[in-house]
Formats: structure tokens, sequence, C-alpha cells
């Protein structure tokens, strides 16, 4: 009679611990799925890797100045990958939440245009154009761009395109100075595969390809 009282009270006794650590384990699947969510990085775009090996003209084009690109309109700095929704409010610019540029468009537009023109000719920084002009020696024309539109712009839900326009200054300089030799405006648009930021990411960089190519062509039309 008092092995069945101890084998009952051993049975209780395993009962009790097993309901003890599924109470403990509940508690602490519960504290786990209180604690706070990592947040949700945003996700990088740039212009891609650029060309690889381009080959320049047997003659090369003489050396040019790129001034640093200006953004006029567009947020001061920023990195947002910005988009307008035509068919709602085609003033207002809107930046995707979980999207960004590495860089501010500005600058990489800036890489691209010097991608592009390097592949003719020598591409000099403004600081390396101020030092040859307290120099000797003839002095590089100038290139001055600036960037006024630079978003993805929906004309429907489903349907958008890249929009890439830029302002272009050359001038020729001299000891005295700048003189303004042409200026042209170059407007790109590249329809987006997707209805979203990678659609939008890829087709604007696709528009900024194409402005440099034209603006290349057209310094080169110039004479300079």
């Amino acid at each position: 009679m008092k092995t069945a009282k101890n084998i009952a009270y051993s049975v209780v006794g395993v009962d009790v611990k097993a309901v003890f650590v599924w109470v403990f384990v509940a508690l602490a699947l519960a504290g786990c799925s209180a604690l706070p969510a990592p947040p949700v990085r945003a996700e990088l775009y740039d212009f891609g890797p650029g060309p690889v090996g381009a080959a320049g003209p047997a003659a090369p084009l003489p050396p040019i100045a790129l001034a640093a690109v200006e953004s006029v309109g567009l947020p001061d700095g920023s990195s947002a990958l910005l988009y307008r929704l035509a068919y709602a409010n085609a003033q207002q610019l809107r930046p995707y939440t979980l999207a960004r540029w590495s860089q501010p468009p500005a600058d990489l537009l800036a890489q691209a245009l010097r991608e592009r023109l390097g592949q003719q000719r020598v591409v000099l920084s403004g600081n390396e154009a101020l030092a040859l002009r307290q120099g000797q020696g003839p002095l590089p024309s100038v290139l001055r761009v600036q960037l006024e539109e630079f978003s993805q712009v929906f004309s429907s839900a489903e349907a958008s395109a890249g929009w890439v326009r830029v302002r272009a200054l050359l001038a020729d300089t001299s000891a005295a100075g700048e003189t303004p030799l042409a200026q042209r405006v170059f407007v790109a648009r590249r329809s987006a595969a997707t209805p979203d930021a990678a659609g939008g990411a890829r087709a604007l960089a696709e528009a900024a390809a194409q402005v440099a190519d034209e603006l290349a062509d057209w310094v080169r039309q110039q004479g300079r």
C-alpha cells in the first residue's frame, strides 16, 4: 500500500514538472514575441557598374572641366528616390519609404557624366580647373550642369517612367573669367518595367545615361 502511494506521488511529481516546463517555455516565447522587431533597412540603388573597357576615339578631344552638378527644385543633398502621381497630383514629389539612392542624384549624375565624357577626353574637376587658371597655358572649357527633374512619374497606378531634365551651360575660360558659349536643356524619358522603386531606379538610370550621351555629343558639336 505504501509502495502504491509512492508511485502515485512520483507520477504526480512528474506531471507537475512537465506542466512547469511547458509554462516556462510559453512565457519565454511570449516574451520573445513582445520584443520590438528589428527596423527594416531601405534598399539602396545606384546607376550600376558603368561601362567596362570602353575605348575612346583615335584622336582624343581637348580636356574639359566639369563643375559640380547642382540640384534645382529638388531636395538639396537628399538621397531619396522620388516619384510623382501624375494622375492625382503631378506637382507633389513623394519619397519611397524603403528605397533610396546610394548618393544624392546630382552626385550620381556627375559620376555618369564624368564616365561618359572620360571616354573621349580628360575630365577635370572644378578645383583642378581653378589650379590651372592660376598657372600658365591654355585653359579648358567649363561645363556647368543643373539637375532640374529626377523622378519616377506615374501616369497611372501601373504605368510609370523615369524623367530626367538637365540644363547645361558650356563656357570658354580665360584669365579674365568665363565666356558663355552655348546652353541647352536635355530631357530624357524611359519607361519603367515595373511600377515600383526597383523599376523606377532602373528607368532613371537609363534616362540619366541617355542624357549623358546626348550631352557629350552636344559638347563635341560645339568644337570643344
